[in-house]
């Protein structure tokens, strides 16, 4: 019974981690943000981290991504987006509309698999697209122009990471021979070339910072932070139903917005509640959906 007990708490407890870390890493972000140490540049140093810890199995292992090259790259240019656009956007943004934008991802997941996986959209399908929908209108809305807008560079952010997270998570399901630290370093590596080619193309200087210790908080975040989120979260999605994990993974609005309120002097209007309310609605019913799915 108690070994029985603890296998079925492990996986929850390693989702819950994973959640409550990326729900609260716009802190350290933003406080390495107020060093001196930019977005960008944080990027490419945590996940460089990160990357690291895959080169051992990268040596040994490049024989069993033949013939999944493709996906591969894809998998790279997209993630590298999501989790470059989602750093930039907690960075900048105000954090709870930031992460309920983003968890509109199962939004575009329902779309594209509809239209890449051939998976049948269902009522439960449709109802999720139209609560996804309605509480994007209202989380957007501008009353002074009548109709849902993009009103800073975070909400597009927030927005596109999203929907470059979908994708990834299309091309994921597709990769199902891929070993599993193989989509992982491909992530990493993914997001930290994306950030140089960035920091090249629009010729930010190497920062100034107070401390080397500064790196060195950036180098350990990549360490410590995304080695264990991303970890954690394989550990946990591969013992349990998909419909459970990700219900258990929207956690993270919880630990956004308590961290958020905690501390910082953000206000969240009582539209972006609402909105938000239903976008976390929607994710429920999409991990709903892949327990039953009903078809029309």
């Amino acid at each position: 019974m108690a070994s029985n007990s603890q296998y079925n708490l492990l996986p929850v407890g390693a989702l819950l981690l994973s959640a409550t870390m990326w729900g609260v890493l716009w802190y350290p972000l933003r406080l390495l943000e107020s060093q001196g140490l930019a977005g960008l540049w944080t990027s490419l140093i945590m996940y460089s981290a990160a990357g690291l810890v895959a080169v051992p199995w990268m040596r040994k292992g490049l024989s069993q991504l033949s013939g999944q090259w493709s996906l591969i790259i894809g998998l790279m240019l997209v993630s590298g987006w999501a989790n470059i656009a989602f750093i930039l956007a907690v960075i900048d943004g105000n954090v709870l509309r930031v992460l309920l934008l983003f968890f509109l991802s199962p939004l575009w997941a329902v779309i594209l698999g509809r239209l890449f996986l051939n998976e049948r959209l269902g009522i439960s399908g449709a109802i999720t697209l139209f609560v996804a929908m309605f509480g994007a209108v209202l989380m957007l809305w501008r009353a002074d122009a009548g109709l849902p807008m993009i009103t800073s560079t975070s909400d597009f952010y927030a927005l596109t990471a999203g929907m470059a997270f979908a994708v990834g998570n299309v091309l994921v399901r597709k990769m199902q021979d891929v070993p599993a630290m193989a989509k992982a370093a491909s992530v990493w590596w993914g997001v930290a070339m994306m950030a140089a080619v960035w920091i090249a193309v629009v010729d930010i200087a190497i920062p100034t910072v107070g401390s080397s210790w500064v790196y060195g908080q950036a180098i350990l975040l990549g360490f410590a932070g995304m080695v264990v989120m991303t970890m954690a979260v394989q550990y946990g999605v591969t013992r349990m139903p998909v419909q459970r994990s990700a219900v258990i993974l929207l956690f993270e609005l919880v630990a956004g917005a308590v961290s958020a309120q905690l501390l910082t002097n953000e206000i969240v209007l009582p539209q972006e509640w609402w909105g938000g309310g239903l976008i976390l609605i929607a994710g429920y019913l999409a991990a709903r959906r892949e327990e039953a799915p009903v078809d029309v």
